[in-house]
Order: C-alpha cells, then structure tokens, then sequence
C-alpha cells in the first residue's frame, strides 16, 4: 500500500489490463467493500480519503495489493490525476456522531466534494457515481420510496448538512450531466450493514450488536415498532457496480436497498439471536427525536428492471457475518457503554 498526498503516477488502462478506478472515501465502511471488489475484478484501484472517518483497518488486507494505491486527501481540495476511467463519490461521513461534529465540512464534502470530483471526471473524460443516501427523502409521507418521490426533508435541522448536502449534489450530478455531458450516475442508498462498521458510529445494528456483546442493555427510541430494511454491504456494492456499468442512459437516481422491513424490536431479537448469549439485556426505550422516521423502505423496481439487481443475502446471515466481524475486534471485553443514536440510513463511506 503506497500513502501519498500526490496524485500516483498515470497507468494506461491500470495494472492488471482493466480500468484505473478512483474510489473517494475508499477508507469507509461501504467504500472499503467496494475497493476489495474492484481489485478482485483486476482494476487498479485509487484510494481517495481524508481518514476522518474512514480507517487503515478497513483497508488493511489490500496494503500489499500492486493495484492498490492509498491517497490522503480531502475531497474539498481540488485532486489531479490523469488516465482515470471511473469515480465513485463516496466520501462523505455517513452517521450523525461523526457528521454533526463538524456539520459545516459535512456540507462542504457533499457540496465542494462533489464539484472538485465532477471537474475530475470533465478533465479526464471519467464516469462517475454518485452514493447519494435515503435521507433525501426525509420522513416520507409515502411507503416505500420511490425515485420520483421529492421527499420530506427539514432544511434547516440539525441533521440537514447530511441531508440537504447530498441533495444538493445529487443536483450537481444531474446538472453537470445536462450542462457538460458528463456519464453521471446517482444511487440512493439505504440502510447498510455489515464488516468494516465502526462500533460506536450510531448505525443502529453496529449499535445493538457492541451493546449484546458487551451485556449492556440494548437501546432503542421511541417503542421500537418504527421499521427499516437492511440490507447486506456485498449486495449493495453490487448493486453500486452494476449501475456504474449500466448503458449511459441510466444515470439514476436509482434507490439501492434491501425492501423487506423489519421493526427495529424485531431487529434486537435478531441480533440477540445471532449474539447467543444465555441470558439476553435489557432492552431500553427512549424518546424519538426530532425529524427521526417512522418508516423507512425502498422501491426497488427500477433497480430490478434497469441493473437486474435485487439483495441476495438474507438477515440472518448477514448479521451472522457481522456479529463475527466485532468478536475478532474483542468487544465482549469492552465494559463502557456505546452512545446510542437513533435508527438513520447512511450512504457514504
């Protein structure tokens, strides 16, 4: 793995004979699956990350990669590179406990962000991708979330630097497409889950997993009857290749998530489930906050009928998969209590 603040030197066609691939936030949850993925295809793969949120232990089985290249970078800061055929933006922090610490760079990543990587691709001729998230549809007042649903989003939250920020670029995306004839594509994500999750990141099923592994009581706002679906890390980068490689017209949004809700109590069962302990925590309730949704689940017809993509990992392997991610990090040895934060959808990183 090669740690440079430069742009890596040009490759034509990448390494191994396929594309030369930028991946912004690769360090992240979601962006880390997603490098791994690209490297297994035989691309080379750039990763772009400022390490805010993103972790070198994400990425750490990719350090001795010949296809792999680490960049330190922020993406509000103009980057140059040459000879790049692709770029996912993914490089935004994705929950409330990292993105309300600074909610004005938030807004500058989603907005700035998106710019200085749109003018990337205009310069290199490079399609790009936008991870865009479900919060753009706020609490919606119509179930499940379609693509041509506007939403229901307060502006001026605490919350709205992630939300209005990635509908900001959404339309920065859409507009450098009509404007200068850029391949853009756009995908909404919904809840994800799985490896790479960092504990004590508000995402409620990394949440519910450190609290069982440790005997805490597992918390969960409001009376735990509020749904959402989940949906597997591999299937959504899935999802994010197929509509990166879908014919030029397809440019999204195209929503990305798992359509079979569950209520967040039936989620602490599951994971209790997976967890096996012999005697299950408590499970304590607080209040809903402000602006929290009640109900969140994506239509996904056009992703079936456009990319042929629908999730093929089911709950409880999945949760199995990352209840033995967090044993390998030792948390059941960890005896402070996690914050817990409530049920969100995140997109990037």
């Amino acid at each position: 793995m090669m740690m440079d603040m430069r742009a890596p030197a040009p490759m034509q066609g990448g390494k191994h004979g396929g594309k030369r691939i930028l991946v912004a936030g690769g360090a992240g949850f979601i962006g880390s699956h997603l490098c791994a993925r690209l490297l297994r295809e035989g691309h080379e793969v750039i990763c772009l990350d400022s390490l805010r949120t993103g972790s070198l232990r994400n990425i750490a089985a990719l350090s001795n990669h010949p296809g792999f290249t680490l960049v330190r970078h922020d993406v509000i800061v103009p980057y140059e590179a040459r000879d790049i055929d692709q770029i996912y933006n993914l490089a935004c922090p994705a929950s409330p406990v990292h993105y309300q610490i600074d909610p004005v760079h938030t807004l500058r990543s989603c907005v700035e962000g998106a710019i200085r990587l749109l003018d990337l691709a205009q310069r290199t001729g490079a399609r790009i991708l936008q991870a865009s998230t479900s919060e753009v549809y706020g609490d919606p007042h119509v179930h499940p979330q379609r693509e041509d649903y506007w939403g229901n989003v307060n502006p001026v939250g605490p919350r709205s630097c992630y939300d209005e920020g990635k509908r900001c670029a959404e339309t920065l995306f859409l507009d450098y497409g009509r404007q200068n004839g850029l391949s853009i594509k756009i995908a909404r994500i919904f809840n994800t889950y799985g490896p790479h999750m960092a504990v004590g990141d508000g995402r409620v099923v990394s949440n519910l997993i450190v609290q069982a592994l440790g005997g805490q009581p597992l918390t969960l706002y409001g009376d735990g009857r509020q749904t959402r679906a989940f949906c597997y890390v591999d299937d959504l980068v899935e999802g994010l290749v197929r509509l990166m490689n879908s014919p030029a017209p397809v440019t999204g949004p195209v929503n990305l998530g798992n359509p079979q809700e569950i209520s967040m109590l039936t989620l602490a069962r599951h994971v209790l489930r997976e967890v096996g302990k012999d005697e299950a925590p408590p499970i304590q309730f607080r209040e809903l906050p402000v602006d929290d949704p009640t109900q969140r689940c994506p239509d996904i017809a056009l992703a079936r009928s456009t990319l042929g993509w629908q999730p093929r990992i089911d709950l409880e392997t999945g949760l199995r998969r990352t209840v033995a991610y967090f044993r390998q990090l030792g948390l059941e040895r960890i005896d402070a209590p996690v914050q817990p934060t409530p049920a969100r959808d995140f997109a990037a990183s």
